[in-house]
């Protein structure tokens, strides 16, 4: 009798342990496919290889910002890159484009734009996982011994460049620049930053190259994240702006017509309407609130964190649920009231903030800014931007063209 008991007791034993195999391998499975890879004709050796994980088991907050350029997504990664337990990766999604995209097509084309968010998807569950050697795939040359000197603006991201993922000279307490980041920082082993990031309750990831939050949702509904999105948007005027002065061959010909005071006829339009468009369609779905949102996404207008910076901040922490880090409230302090010439570099964020908001005013003719408000009219009217509707009201200050609105996250 004591044999038999014995030998049902292997046997759930190993029926267990077979069991626990299979759901192992399950996971792996759906984890590691590569869509981007495989559509993209690229080896898939380390999605099959990479280490597995079912579940969020630790309940990390992972923090998506939804952005697009020159809308002021540098600053608001800032808000996250200043607290000293959020790991933040600052555009990793550019080593994805850079290698899948062909330069010549910009990502336009619907196939070009499933390759990326299919990569994209893949390469954001790996680095909210502190799984960074997906992106080994993506960056050229490959790195060597799982160090590299090409990760795209690393010194953009405080703990690459601070102990122990970087060991510069001087005091432990050292905060590099990012230029100095780059230089004495030397080469930057994957490892040791996984390590770092390990160590941090949260990780924050900032990126411009997801068109809508509707691409996300593979993302959202995902157990095994704990995925939060936070869509900055801008005034499309502003980002016209700012863009134009910023990227000045791309964007000559508006540049040429504010020059001369007449439109050339090979404008392209598709500059600001894909922004406009892009904007309208996530919005739409965050505002109609579905479902899978809920608790999960936060819309917050550029405008409104420029003119409050603190009270917005302190928002979006609540809306987290992460406690408000002292070094966060210091560095707002010290980057949003300062002398606009301070902050000539065209990603830096050392600005009065509330000035910085209403520059594009003065920057477009009066003949830019109503073609934009005609091409734009649906998503200023969903944003609440109002229109200039002359010369004169749209260079008087004292006039603001933002509603007041109350965009509260869907909880």
């Amino acid at each position: 009798m004591q044999c038999s008991w014995k030998a049902v007791l292997l046997l759930a034993l190993a029926s267990i342990a077979i069991q626990y195999t299979a759901i192992r391998t399950f996971t792996a499975k759906s984890f590691h496919t590569c869509p981007g890879l495989a559509e993209a004709g690229l080896a898939e050796r380390l999605c099959e290889e990479g280490p597995t994980f079912a579940y969020n088991l630790s309940r990390k907050t992972h923090i998506l910002i939804l952005a697009t350029t020159r809308s002021g997504s540098s600053f608001v990664g800032q808000l996250f890159n200043q607290h000293l337990d959020v790991f933040y990766l600052f555009e990793p999604l550019y080593h994805v484009q850079n290698t899948l995209i062909p330069r010549f097509t910009q990502g336009k084309s619907p196939a070009d734009r499933r390759v990326m968010l299919g990569a994209s998807r893949d390469l954001l569950r790996s680095l909210y996982d502190c799984d960074p050697y997906f992106l080994e795939n993506y960056i050229k040359p490959p790195p060597v011994n799982h160090t590299t000197d090409r990760i795209f603006r690393r010194g953009a991201s405080r703990v690459l460049c601070s102990r122990p993922v970087c060991d510069p000279p001087g005091s432990a307490d050292l905060v590099l620049e990012e230029g100095d980041c780059v230089r004495k920082c030397g080469l930057l082993n994957l490892t040791v930053a996984a390590e770092a990031c390990r160590e941090r309750s949260h990780v924050a990831i900032k990126t411009v190259r997801v068109p809508e939050v509707n691409d996300l949702r593979a993302l959202v509904e995902d157990p095994r994240l704990n995925l939060k999105v936070i869509q900055l948007v801008r005034d499309p005027r502003g980002i016209l702006a700012s863009r134009s002065e910023t990227f000045r061959d791309t964007y000559r010909l508006w540049r040429l017509w504010y020059g001369t005071g007449r439109k050339p006829y090979n404008l392209d339009v598709t500059q600001l309407t894909t922004v406009c468009e892009d904007f309208s369609n996530s919005v739409s779905t965050g505002l109609t609130r579905p479902p899978w949102l809920k608790g999960k996404y936060m819309l917050v207008r550029y405008e409104d964190l420029a003119r409050n910076p603190m009270k917005k901040t302190e928002e979006i922490y609540g809306f987290l649920g992460i406690p408000l880090d002292s070094h966060v409230a210091r560095w707002i302090q010290n980057n949003t009231r300062g002398d606009p010439t301070l902050g000539k570099h065209k990603y830096g964020t050392v600005r009065n903030s509330a000035a910085t908001a209403e520059k594009w005013r003065f920057r477009l003719s009066y003949d830019i800014v109503a073609f934009a408000q005609n091409a734009c009219q649906r998503v200023l009217a969903q944003l609440g931007y109002k229109l200039a509707t002359s010369e004169e009201e749209l260079k008087n200050p004292s006039i603001s063209l933002v509603e007041e609105r109350d965009f509260r996250p869907f909880s």
